[in-house]
């Protein structure tokens, strides 16, 4: 299977933007074939040749962060509840005890908020 085949078997079409990581890039011909009214935001990292902007650094700073949040929630579910090694029991099963898994990390991180005011 070709990158280009399994960049196309990730987009449907309609997407608005087209974001990945530094394996996308390069990838801008197969990513406009798939999605021609996509914007692709893969092609705009730096290189040891071609030094980010400030709006480049700016951007990658708003986008650390959002990932940084978004990936704390999953160290938790991992490490704190144990969810390490999943073996699937069916879509019913897994679905609902993902739902109460993350239920609990919504609760787990902001123990110190509720404590705090009592709650």
């Amino acid at each position: 299977m070709h990158d280009s085949t399994r960049i196309g078997d990730l987009l449907h079409g309609e997407e608005k933007e087209a974001r990945g990581d530094s394996a996308y890039m390069g990838k801008t011909e197969e990513i406009r074939k798939k999605a021609p009214h996509a914007v692709d935001h893969t092609q705009k990292r730096g290189t040891k040749h071609k030094k980010l902007t400030e709006e480049e650094k700016e951007k990658n700073r708003l986008l650390s962060k959002v990932r940084s949040r978004v990936e704390h929630v999953f160290h938790v579910v991992k490490c704190v509840f144990g969810f390490t090694k999943v073996r699937y029991k069916g879509l019913a099963k897994n679905t609902g005890v993902v739902y109460v898994l993350f239920a609990l990390c919504n609760l787990y991180m902001a123990r110190g908020f509720l404590l705090s005011t009592g709650g």
